[in-house]
């Protein structure tokens, strides 16, 4: 489908799904969104939903402005797939030890490593600009500097909430690695800190919600924002590179007959900030539960942990600020999935899934999301897909 393009305050707001469908806390807030003044343009996505300050599903494009709750407080969340030599006959019909050794070796909720992994001890991981990378920590906010400990050995973890390791086979058989996080605690607290600086801002002071609070470029609080983002967005990325990297020795050991090969890693965020040209302009565009679909651009948009994934090719769709969903989205919140579902709702939406069906999860059963199917149906001129992917092992924090 093309967009509907609904009338907003300052600019109107293109949208990727029936306006008729989103719930009306979420309008609200694209509503609000639309009346920021540095805004140039505002792209939605049909796996949208209400999120905190700024939507989820939500593509927002400033001129010399960012807002920090646009990303979200876990800076640099993404995706990362590889495809492997293995089929679906190589896997055993028991697939309960392999999501056990994927627990053991890639802590999961608030789980870290031991000792901070060494990426040199890592078949094949590059390792160039490693140090560099921890050498800038000592740039990063004063407040969170004390975290420093903490957060090398939260590299390589997953975290909870939606984040998930899975094994997962396409349409042909062929075996997929695929796995979601972000930047954890560093970047949570990276996120909030500067969060409160904003809204703390003169300018921000008559906003119509002051979560939307952004801060202004050619200025101090701006110039030790972008350096503290994209420090986490790198973070964020290098977590997911490890844990990728764990995975794949796992998956090694465990089939050594088959003497795995795996392709070039897909990897992507979904809410982070990047500077980007529209209609001549010099922009910066945030993507917040959305992924960049540049023509050509490699992406993942995964569904729930029953439903499956795709691996999709960007089309460049300019109109959506060559943007596409980041997955199928909420459809109702975590305390109303715990309230409607049961642990053996859970263990029946999940068949033929090695994965947790306790009640700890509930509030990711796939009946607490938009049907993926839908989602995909609604930007096709966004994205094409590359692979259908359906995961026979999940594991969640």
């Amino acid at each position: 489908m093309s967009y509907t393009e609904v009338p907003g305050i300052r600019v109107p707001i293109r949208m990727w799904t029936d306006p008729a469908t989103v719930e009306g806390q979420a309008m609200q807030q694209l509503r609000n969104i639309s009346s920021l003044p540095w805004l140039h343009g505002l792209a939605v996505m049909p796996d949208v939903h209400l999120g905190k300050g700024a939507t989820v599903g939500s593509v927002i494009a400033m001129n010399g402005a960012v807002c920090p709750a646009a990303v979200g407080v876990d800076i640099g969340c993404g995706m990362s797939a590889v495809k492997t030599s293995l089929t679906a006959k190589d896997l055993p019909d028991d697939l309960s030890r392999l999501r056990s050794k994927i627990e053991q070796v890639i802590p999961v909720g608030r789980g870290l490593h031991t000792d901070p992994v060494d990426p040199r001890k890592l078949h094949g991981f590059a390792t160039a600009g490693w140090d560099d990378f921890w050498q800038r920590f000592d740039g990063v906010a004063h407040e969170v500097k004390w975290r420093r400990e903490r957060a090398m050995q939260q590299m390589g973890t997953l975290g909870g909430g939606n984040h998930f390791v899975e094994v997962c086979t396409d349409s042909t058989g062929a075996v997929w690695l695929m796995l979601h996080s972000g930047s954890r605690n560093i970047g949570k607290e990276l996120a909030e800190h500067h969060m409160e600086v904003a809204r703390s801002l003169p300018h921000n002071q008559g906003l119509i919600d002051r979560d939307l609070a952004v801060f202004i470029s050619d200025t101090p609080q701006m110039a030790a924002y972008r350096q503290d983002l994209f420090w986490a967005q790198e973070y964020a990325k290098n977590n997911r590179a490890i844990m990728m990297a764990l995975f794949q020795d796992i998956v090694r050991r465990e089939f050594p007959k088959a003497r795995v090969a795996f392709e070039d890693v897909i990897s992507c965020h979904h809410n982070y900030v990047s500077e980007e040209t529209y209609d001549g302009v010099d922009l910066l565009v945030t993507r917040k539960g959305a992924i960049k679909a540049g023509s050509g651009d490699y992406g993942i948009i995964p569904g729930s942990m029953g439903t499956g994934s795709y691996i999709v090719r960007g089309l460049g769709n300019e109109a959506a600020f060559n943007s596409a969903s980041h997955g199928a989205g909420r459809k109702m919140s975590r305390t109303a999935a715990k309230k409607r579902f049961t642990a053996e709702d859970l263990a029946e939406q999940t068949k033929g899934v090695e994965c947790r069906k306790d009640s700890g999860v509930v509030d990711e059963i796939p009946g607490a999301y938009k049907p993926i199917e839908k989602v995909m149906a609604q930007q096709t001129d966004l994205v094409e897909v590359v692979a259908h992917l359906k995961q026979v092992v999940c594991v969640k924090g």
